[in-house]
């Protein structure tokens, strides 16, 4: 049992080691502990800041990439819009044109038709003019080659005439 109860003498001994390695540990040893755990401290606390930050700055540019998403599909939008109205102007306009120059080269052909028409229609005339002159020739040098039938004929003439 010797070995369990300690003598008085060896228990101030170790009573003022203690405190000597206390005071050294004190001095030397516990300030910079403290000081490195505060300089820790202080580092974990400007991280958490500065996670919270960046936080709050990812929900900000996600938000402002929203509104930019939102803003672009309303562009895009408006530019189809803008498309489909143009398109839609160009058809028409090209409808008109062809209208037009269909309405056009319809009344051109038409005049084209009556200036051959009437060209026709005159070469017809000129054509009968000169075929009758031709046969009232022949019928009247045959009717006409004896004096017997052309003085008949001038007597009928003047019958015809009448003097006022």
């Amino acid at each position: 049992m010797a070995l369990v109860t300690p003598d008085i003498g060896l228990i101030i001994w170790q009573l003022i080691v203690f405190l000597i390695v206390l005071f050294i540990l004190r001095a030397f040893v516990w300030r910079p502990i403290l000081s490195a755990l505060k300089t820790r401290e202080f580092q974990i606390e400007d991280s958490l800041r500065a996670a919270e930050h960046a936080k709050e700055e990812m929900k900000q540019i996600q938000a402002d990439n929203e509104y930019l998403l939102q803003e672009a599909r309303i562009e895009r939008d408006a530019i189809l819009k803008e498309a489909r109205e143009e398109s839609g102007r160009i058809v028409d306009h090209a409808k008109a044109e062809t209208s037009d120059i269909t309405s056009k080269m319809i009344q051109d052909a038409r005049e084209a038709i009556d200036v051959e028409k009437k060209a026709a229609l005159t070469e017809v005339k000129e054509l009968v003019a000169s075929l009758s002159l031709e046969i009232a020739e022949k019928v009247l040098r045959e009717n006409l080659s004896d004096d017997k039938s052309q003085k008949a004929l001038v007597a009928k003439f003047i019958k015809d005439v009448k003097v006022n």
